[in-house]
């Protein structure tokens, strides 16, 4: 048996996560088939998916950020202005972007995260359902992943 010794370092480090990222990819990419296909399309890539409700003022009322990867919506987050909050507005936000990722990018599904005082009753409404909880993170909350098929 050979004993190795390493300096483990934490210091932020743009260039190296860079290097990780794409070492990780490769080995993930010859590990699966689907990773494998997917490599070299335009589907590998994320795009950017942002959708904004503006008022009468031109004020941010309410908004989605989010991406699609390969056949998925990943929304990160939405928004409405507590003024605004159950006018409808939040529906109308997240059903664009589900419409724009399904026609538009050929999106079969969507998925988010959201937290026990945020929005899970909210996301029910809409169609998701829970996939995973995840108790105490952070401590005294608890977080969803919701998922909703778009076809």
């Amino acid at each position: 048996m050979v004993s190795r010794m390493f300096r483990l370092e934490t210091e932020i480090d743009r260039a190296r996560r860079d290097l990780l990222r794409s070492r990780l990819l490769d080995t993930n990419t010859a590990a699966s088939p689907v990773l494998r296909a997917l490599r070299g399309t335009p589907a590998e890539r994320e795009l950017p998916l942002h959708v904004w409700a503006l008022d009468e003022a031109g004020e941010l009322a309410g908004g989605l950020v989010g991406h699609t990867w390969t056949t998925w919506l990943h929304v990160t987050y939405l928004w409405v202005d507590g003024r605004h909050r159950g006018s409808g507005l939040g529906s109308r936000i997240l059903s664009t972007a589900e419409r724009i990722a399904r026609e538009e990018r050929g999106c079969g599904a969507s998925r988010l995260e959201t937290w026990d005082f945020q929005a899970p009753e909210f996301y029910k409404k809409q169609g998701y359902e829970v996939v995973c909880v995840i108790p105490d993170y952070p401590p005294g909350t608890t977080e969803y992943t919701l998922t909703k098929r778009l076809s």
